[in-house]
C-alpha cells in the first residue's frame, strides 16, 4: 500500500510502499477513503515526542480517517466488513500506525459508523479536532450569559469550539485574522479580535474591561503565549497547547489547565450526528490527493490553515 511515512528517526516523510497492516484483536482495518490532517502529524514527523513515547519505524503519519471496513479483529462486534466508518489512531505507545495510507488499522474504541449524511472527507475532518474542542468546552464549565474567549478560533479546532460554545448561550469572542472574521461570526462568534493587530489580552480587555469569564486557548508554543490577562479573576482556562502550570493559574486567580482530546466513539458519534444534521459545520478548507499530503502538512506547520485539510483517496 502507498503511505506517507517517516522511514527512520530524523528522516523526512516520504511517500512509498509499505505492507498492509495485519488486523489484530480489538482493532478495525479500513480501506481509507479520506484522512484528516492535524498539527500533531508534524509533531510526530519531527520526532518531538520520541522521549515520551517509543517510536517504531517506518512510522506512518496521520491520526484521523474515514473509509470502508476491510476486516475486524477478535472482540469487535459493533462494525463489520463493508460498512462505512470513521475513526482515529490515538497518541499511545508505540507510535507507528497512521492513517495517511491506503489502509489503516484503528482501535475499535474509536471507530464509528459514518452517518449517511456525511461524505468521507467531512467525516475524516471530525475526530481529533472536534474531540479536542469538546474537551476544552467541557473543561471550562461555562454558564449561559458568560463571555468566553477562543484564542485560535480560525483553526480547525477553534471553529468547532466556537460552535459548541454558541449552543450554550454564551457570548463567544474569537481571535483570528481579518479573513476569518466573517466566517467566525457565521459560526456563532459575537466578535472577532484580530490577533495580528496587537496583544490579544489588551485587545480583549478593550472590549471587556473586567475580563472574560473563560478562555479556550488553542495556539501558542509557550505558556507565556496564553493570554491569561484577558480572563477575570475567578475565571477558567482550558488549553490544548503549552499550558501555564497550576501555580501560574493560581497566582492569576484562575482554574483549569491542559486538556487532551479523547476521540473515542462515545465522544465522536454524537458530534458526527450533529454534523450530519447540519447543526455542526465542518469547515474543510482543502481536499488534496495523497501525493500532496506533505504540502498540506506544510500549510499546517506555517499556521496558514483555515479550517481542516483532508487527503482523499480514490476507490
Amino acid at each position: 500500500m502507498r503511505a506517507l511515512h517517516v522511514p527512520e528517526a530524523g528522516a523526512q516523510p516520504v511517500l512509498g510502499e509499505l505492507p498492509v497492516p495485519a488486523v489484530t484483536p480489538g482493532h478495525v482495518l479500513i480501506k481509507v477513503r479520506a484522512a484528516g490532517l492535524n498539527p500533531l502529524d508534524n509533531v510526530l514527523a519531527a520526532g518531538a515526542f520520541a522521549e515520551r513515547f517509543p517510536h517504531h519505524y517506518p512510522l506512518v503519519l496521520g491520526r484521523d480517517a474515514a473509509g470502508v471496513v476491510e476486516a475486524v479483529g477478535e472482540g469487535v462486534d459493533h462494525v463489520e466488513p463493508g460498512q462505512e466508518v470513521f475513526g482515529n489512531v490515538p497518541l499511545a505507545p508505540p507510535i507507528q500506525a497512521g492513517t495517511l495510507a491506503e489502509y489503516a488499522l484503528l482501535p475499535a474504541a474509536t471507530v464509528v459508523v459514518k452517518p449517511g449524511g456525511l461524505d468521507f472527507a467531512t467525516a475524516a475532518a471530525l475526530p481529533l479536532a472536534a474531540a479536542a474542542a469538546s474537551a476544552a468546552v467541557d473543561k471550562i464549565g461555562v454558564q449561559p450569559g458568560q463571555v468566553v474567549l477562543v484564542n485560535g478560533a480560525g483553526g480547525g479546532v477553534g471553529r468547532y469550539a466556537v460552535q459548541l460554545l454558541a449552543t450554550q448561550d454564551v457570548t463567544v469572542v474569537g481571535t483570528g485574522a481579518p479573513a476569518d472574521a466573517e466566517r467566525l461570526i457565521e459560526l456563532g462568534a459575537t466578535s472577532v479580535v484580530d490577533f495580528t493587530a496587537g496583544p490579544v489580552a489588551e485587545r480583549v480587555r478593550a472590549l471587556y474591561p473586567e475580563g472574560v469569564d473563560a478562555l479556550v486557548n488553542l495556539v501558542g508554543f509557550t505558556p507565556a503565549d496564553v493570554p491569561l490577562d484577558a480572563v477575570r479573576k475567578g475565571g477558567s482556562v482550558a488549553t490544548t497547547t503549552m499550558a501555564p502550570d497550576a501555580d501560574t493559574l493560581a497566582a492569576a486567580g484562575l482554574t483549569g489547565g491542559m486538556v487532551h482530546a479523547q476521540p473515542v466513539r462515545e465522544t465522536t458519534a454524537p458530534l458526527a450526528e450533529l454534523a450530519a444534521a447540519g447543526l455542526l459545520a465542518v469547515d474543510v478548507e482543502a481536499v488534496l490527493p495523497l501525493e500532496r499530503a506533505a504540502e498540506g502538512l506544510g500549510v499546517l506547520a506555517a499556521g496558514q490553515a483555515r479550517g481542516k485539510i483532508v487527503v482523499a483517496f480514490g476507490d
